[in-house]
């Protein structure tokens, strides 16, 4: 008998042992068929060499975050008909672009999608003319806050407003989404962080001194607004926003926004480059598997 209890405890042991060793297999993401990539410049640039011809001027490309995404995913079907200058009115009408026009963005869902990936927003916010703005103003008060004092003259942050106002866009985004692709996993993805903290690097990021923190917020809250609209949709949402030390400011083997003189093959100015966007599709990618 105490032979047998030795025997026993020896095995149990050697059990207790395996299952503290044996390695516990990564969390992968689940299997789809058929992934839809829907969305605005954010998510369809990357390196120029690689740009798609359907249109061009929709200058996407083939190291965009949702091309990396469906290389890892390996879906039945991928359709990536984002573009450049989108907003939301460009998921149910055609965009005109150089050289071409986008159809509609909603064209490509059907009953079969069982992913779709969405960047749309800041295009509404007005992302072009509030740079071409706020660069413009830091040329004669470069360690001011002039662009936040434009924005909010009167009592109003204009631009706090438009994010409100785009929140509804949103909200009519997911429920036309919802109706053509009932089955889909919907993941709404935000914008990569443009600048540092505080501090800026003008003139090679013509952002004043005093707007960086400002202008910061307005992203945060932008990105904040598309996580809760989609929570509220039943939707999961993507937030690159929040790493630092990656922005348009740092080196260039470093940065993952490209500043107004871009440093990369990535050439479309204060946009992703092909790092910015394999790290939006990593977290994509871990967010699936997460479920």
């Amino acid at each position: 008998m105490r032979a047998l209890r030795v025997t026993v405890l020896l095995t149990l042991t050697c059990l207790v042992i395996a299952g503290l060793t044996t390695p516990v297999a990564s969390a992968s993401p689940p299997q789809y068929r058929n992934y839809v990539a829907l969305g605005d410049s954010y998510a369809s640039v990357g390196t120029v060499t690689t740009w798609h011809t359907d249109p061009i001027g929709c200058a996407r490309a083939a190291d965009n975050y949702p091309s990396d995404l469906a290389a890892t995913l390996n879906p039945q079907t991928f359709v990536d008909i984002t573009c450049g200058g989108a907003t939301t009115v460009e998921m149910t009408q055609p965009q005109s672009v150089v050289l071409g026009t986008n159809p509609p963005q909603f064209s490509a869902l059907t009953t079969d999608t069982d992913l779709v990936t969405l960047t749309i927003g800041g295009n509404d916010v007005g992302f072009g003319s509030i740079v071409g703005t706020c660069a413009a103003l830091s040329v004669t008060n470069p360690t001011g806050n002039p662009c936040q004092a434009q924005y909010t003259a009167g009592g109003t942050d204009q631009l706090e407003a438009t994010i409100a106002a785009t929140a509804p866009k949103i909200d009519a985004v997911l429920d036309g989404i919802h109706q053509r692709a009932p089955h889909a996993k919907v993941v709404v993805v935000g914008y990569l962080r443009i600048l540092p903290p505080s501090g800026g690097c003008w003139p090679l990021v013509p952002i004043a001194s005093g707007d960086v923190p400002w202008l910061n917020t307005i992203e945060h809250d932008l990105n904040t607004m598309l996580g809760t609209r989609a929570a509220a949709h039943g939707a999961s949402a993507v937030n690159p926003g929040e790493t630092t030390g990656h922005d348009a400011c740092q080196l260039p083997w470093n940065k993952w926004v490209e500043g107004l003189i871009p440093t990369s093959l990535s050439i479309v100015p204060v946009h992703p480059n092909a790092a910015g966007q394999a790290h939006v599709a990593s977290l994509l990618a871990g967010a699936l598997a997460a479920g």
